[in-house]
């Protein structure tokens, strides 16, 4: 039996842990637009470290390559969009590897 698969399997199970990740990333960007005033603390804030931690080496790569969009007054910021879709490609591209693997 190889390791391919089971290799593929823990890198699909990793992408998808990522992914739950960006969206609460997603999600706390939100909390600060709506409320600017919200400060984490104790046990909260360590999560919330934990998460800008570990999505922001990508965030800040992307944003360097694509800059914000501006339109008027509103800049618009494609960076975690274009991660979490970039993870969606890669998350269909294993798993449909995976399944020709089985077949």
């Amino acid at each position: 039996m190889s390791i391919l698969p089971l290799a593929l399997l823990i890198l699909i199970f990793a992408l998808r842990a990522y992914l739950i990740v960006l969206w609460a990333r997603f999600i706390l960007e939100w909390v600060r637009v709506v409320n600017p005033a919200f400060r984490p603390r104790k046990i909260l804030l360590f999560i919330v470290e934990l998460i800008y931690t570990v999505t922001d080496p990508p965030l800040r790569f992307i944003r360097k390559v694509v800059p914000p969009v501006r339109i008027g007054q509103v800049q618009l910021d494609l960076g975690l969009m274009l991660t979490m879709l970039a993870v969606w490609i890669a998350l269909s591209l294993l798993q449909s590897l995976r399944i020709s693997l089985l077949v």
